[in-house]
């Protein structure tokens, strides 16, 4: 209950600096609308943030959404909570493209190192590991629309099996349950409301089942999911590497070109810079409305976004499975006019296929994109599976080809030698 609480608040906090900045403040300060040039300065705080929870807090920031997400190893430590809370929220709250759930599983992992050392000073580790993944639980039982979600990605990024799976998976779906319970509410009791986070089912027309150009459309699409996003993530691992030659600077300007990608897309289509910042769960209505938008405006809106998202994996810190639904579903509309083959099997299956190539994770971007297309149908099942099961294998095989050494060697070269040693300069790794 503790650790669902504290997710809510930060989830609350993270959407209150977002509505105060971006709509209450220009409105405020006698502006209609939000003047183009008003994300740049907050962009640029948000870098200034980041880079100091980083550099000088314990914990670097926390996870470092360029490596997918995993859970395993040491949890996060209370000792790092500060500078991962401090991390998230510049991110989130001041407009970078970066979902919630890594720092939610941190600050879930936090809470409940500190709640079982509150009660034995001196607990084993698998005591501590056990209430750490508890937390971590409860922390995201509720912004995939459903707990049982948020159980398969924590047991799926920790690699948990054999005998240490029931040790963690009984007390983790209890904590999902009562996590999911607070929100939902008791009898007569309202819950807690997720309106601006929790994900839901898509507005999407009923599929009725697949024929042979479904497949056909759906292998090819999966292919170019799969290398459109590996693209993506190597870049952000070179970013990375460049930013941490001068952290302060390069990550503001990191933020600034996040900046200025936005202002791009808002003088090239007329919609908002908001499009591109941010997460995306607010912009789901906008992709579903009627009328529908333009063709050219939403293959700018994955073009402009992808780019940000790159840089903000490898610059900032927070999750990235949200930008990646964002996309997925995006280009699925786009998909969508493709002949011979409808919207609603489009978007599951590039949805699937762009989170399993982030992530890694490929039963959790299965459940995750049937979730989330469940008003298509069951029929959609087989076609979201094939193509993440395509996407993960292309990216595995990506990550062995000389594209993937070559975009490695380039960021060694940018990075200067440590001391005049010929050594790449190291960069710590992530925490948990």
């Amino acid at each position: 209950m503790v650790v669902s609480l504290a997710s809510w608040g930060f989830l609350e906090l993270v959407h209150g600096i977002q509505q105060g900045v971006y709509t209450d403040l220009p409105d405020q300060l006698g502006y209609d609308t939000a003047p183009t040039w008003w994300p740049l300065p907050w962009l640029a705080l948000a870098g200034i943030l980041t880079a100091f929870a980083i550099e000088r807090l314990p914990g670097r920031g926390g996870h470092v959404p360029a490596d997918g997400l995993k859970t395993g190893g040491a949890p996060t430590q209370p000792i790092e909570l500060p500078g991962v809370l401090l991390a998230a929220l510049a991110t989130l709250g001041l407009g970078l493209v970066l979902g919630p759930e890594a720092p939610l599983i941190a600050l879930g992992m936090g809470l409940g190192i500190i709640a079982m050392r509150g009660v034995r000073r001196d607990a084993p580790q698998q005591a501590l590991t056990i209430m750490a993944a508890a937390g971590s639980f409860a922390a995201i039982s509720t912004i995939f629309g459903s707990p049982v979600i948020g159980a398969v990605i924590i047991i799926e990024a920790a690699g948990l099996g054999g005998a240490m799976l029931p040790l963690v998976l009984l007390p983790g779906l209890i904590a999902a349950g009562i996590g999911s319970l607070l929100f939902i509410g008791l009898g007569d009791w309202t819950g807690l409301s997720t309106s601006a986070w929790a994900l839901t089912p898509f507005n999407l027309a009923p599929f009725p089942g697949p024929d042979g150009s479904d497949f056909g459309w759906t292998i090819l699409l999966a292919l170019a999911a799969a290398v459109v996003t590996f693209v993506i993530v190597e870049l952000a691992r070179l970013s990375m590497r460049i930013v941490a030659r001068r952290p302060f600077a390069l990550t503001t300007v990191a933020a600034l070109v996040v900046g200025g990608l936005a202002i791009a897309f808002s003088q090239a289509t007329d919609q908002s810079t908001n499009a591109v910042l941010f997460s995306g769960q607010d912009s789901f209505g906008t992709l579903f409305s009627a009328p529908a938008l333009p063709l050219s405006t939403l293959g700018l809106l994955i073009v402009f976004k992808g780019l940000a998202w790159s840089l903000s994996l490898g610059s900032f810190r927070g999750g990235p499975t949200f930008p990646a639904i964002f996309l997925g579903v995006t280009a699925g509309i786009l998909a969508g006019h493709l002949p011979g083959f409808a919207q609603s099997p489009a978007v599951a299956v590039l949805m699937g296929a762009a989170v399993v190539a982030v992530l890694r994770l490929p039963l959790s971007s299965v459940v995750i994109a049937l979730l989330l297309t469940a008003k298509a149908g069951i029929a959609v099942s087989p076609l979201v599976i094939v193509a993440v099961v395509i996407a993960y294998l292309t990216v595995e095989a990506l990550d062995s080809r000389p594209f993937s050494v070559r975009l490695a060697g380039l960021a060694r070269r940018a990075v200067p030698t440590a001391a005049g040693t010929g050594a790449p300069e190291a960069v710590s790794p992530p925490s948990a």
